[in-house]
């Protein structure tokens, strides 16, 4: 015989109690507690709707929104107790307000089901989250052109496969972060109107005989509309997963950047100072710096990489509509949006305080012959065709290779040798710093265009931001 109670919230129908591992295995109360505040704003929203429509009275409609609001109290006091027999954040809630008001408690749930409710719940929580997670992004994204703009001028490498390509500027460099997170803002923009439609009376999955008017509820919780069609409001997480791709895109970004953290952090490039603040030390080598903020943030993609492919595989099967696999979305939903936001918060506290060694870059720049593609194209505007002109410098940086030299450390009659063609104005073409100033088009590495370019990204979030 089971040593726990049947629900009653749906008991009537059983001849015997749950057993006591079913009910503890099938209980969601111990992860969804965390949508009470959307749980009691669905409530209140739907409660004032079956009072607008007749349905439940005025007198009813006012001690409900009262206890609600005293529930909410209580939690946020830590003096609620979750009820594991319960299963579930709504009806502990409901429970607990039948306790307090009465009857009046449980007429709150007519004309909707558990099944519209929580898609509500988590399409509400997850629109908080969506917002609470680009602040801390837009956060990130000030920082990175703040330092662009201090470190407009500061020449460093470019690399390809990890060699040196072309010097670039830091600056630029940053930028081309920025670029890629400006992507994720549009896409966690894009996600969230999807999120932002009511499944709040589909009921169980066809609707209710209830005169509900679900345009006011929706309007009373700032949903764009309600859902069109209950069978697909109750069933479907395609928010979830949209929501779940757009963070593994954000975090594979913010990967990328750690590993770029790592590397410049360490001896071998020593191109960055991290602050102390954001690394850790060695328990038995004491000259260590670990660079930890950046090697998590890259550890835990993987983490976010693995909830969408759980939420992908969670509703490949599943036929309409609601299926109890539905209550597997939230662990790895939700643990998805403390991730990223963790995340965002690190790097957006890092970022500003990042100091470029810039010394140490400019001597890396000039040990790559990062000009190779600067000499080619002098020769191409000499009337030399590209591909003769790659062989001429090809053979150049062969010599440098054997002489240890780089390329502008070489004299004018060694570069002729290579090219009658070359005069004495090749060494401005050779130098890093017109290099870099060459690169003067639109998306380009000349300083003059990052500061540009930062200038209109600085633009576009103030615009972002006053909006």
């Amino acid at each position: 015989m089971s040593d726990t109670q049947t629900n009653q919230s749906w008991g009537g129908r059983f001849t015997e109690s749950t057993d006591a591992f079913v009910a503890a295995f099938t209980a969601s109360v111990g992860f969804d507690q965390r949508m009470y505040r959307q749980d009691i704003a669905g409530s209140i929203a739907h409660a004032r709707m079956l009072a607008r429509i007749g349905v439940l009275s005025s007198e009813d409609c006012v001690r409900i929104v009262q206890g609600l609001e005293a529930i909410r109290a209580e939690i946020e006091r830590g003096e609620f107790v979750w009820s594991l027999e319960l299963e579930d954040v709504h009806m502990n809630i409901e429970a607990r307000l039948t306790e307090r008001i009465g009857d009046a408690g449980k007429r709150l749930h007519t004309g909707r089901s558990r099944n519209d409710q929580v898609a509500t719940d988590i399409r509400l929580y997850l629109r908080d989250a969506i917002d609470a997670i680009q602040v801390e992004l837009r956060r990130l994204l000030g920082g990175l052109v703040d330092l662009a703009l201090q470190e407009a001028e500061t020449i460093m490498p470019g690399f390809t496969h990890l060699q040196v390509a072309q010097p670039v500027t830091f600056g630029h460099h940053l930028l081309a972060w920025f670029e890629m997170l400006k992507r994720d803002d549009a896409r966690l923009v894009d996600c969230r109107g999807r999120v932002n439609f009511m499944p709040l009376g589909a009921a169980a999955l066809a609707g209710t005989s209830y005169p509900l008017d679900r345009d006011y509820t929706a309007q009373l919780l700032d949903f764009a509309a309600p859902c069109a069609n209950s069978l697909d409001a109750v069933s479907d997480r395609d928010f979830a997963i949209e929501f779940t791709a757009a963070a593994a895109i954000l975090m594979t970004h913010l990967s990328r950047m750690a590993e770029e953290l790592v590397l410049w952090s360490s001896a071998q490039f020593d191109f960055i100072d991290l602050p102390d603040r954001f690394c850790t030390g060695s328990s038995i080598m004491p000259q260590k710096k670990n660079p930890d903020v950046p090697e998590l943030v890259r550890g835990k993609t993987g983490r976010v990489n693995g909830h969408l492919i759980a939420l992908l595989t969670l509703m490949k099967s599943q036929p309409l509509a609601y299926n109890k696999d539905n209550q597997e979305d939230k662990e790895p939903l939700f643990d998805t949006i403390d991730t990223v936001l963790g995340c965002l918060r690190a790097f957006a506290d890092m970022i500003p305080a990042l100091r470029a060694k810039r010394d140490k870059m400019l001597e890396s720049a000039r040990r790559g012959f990062a000009t190779a593609t600067d000499l080619a194209d002098y020769l191409v505007r000499k009337g030399v065709p590209f591909r003769d002109a790659h062989e001429v410098v090809g053979k150049a940086v062969r010599l440098g290779i054997e002489t240890n030299r780089d390329l502008a450390e070489m004299s004018l009659a060694e570069l002729q040798g290579f090219s009658p063609l070359i005069k004495d104005d090749v060494f401005a073409v050779l130098s890093l710093e017109g290099s870099v100033a060459a690169r003067d088009v639109l998306g380009g590495t000349a300083p003059n265009r990052v500061r540009a370019a930062a200038t209109r990204a600085r633009n576009w979030l103030m615009e972002l931001n006053a909006g």
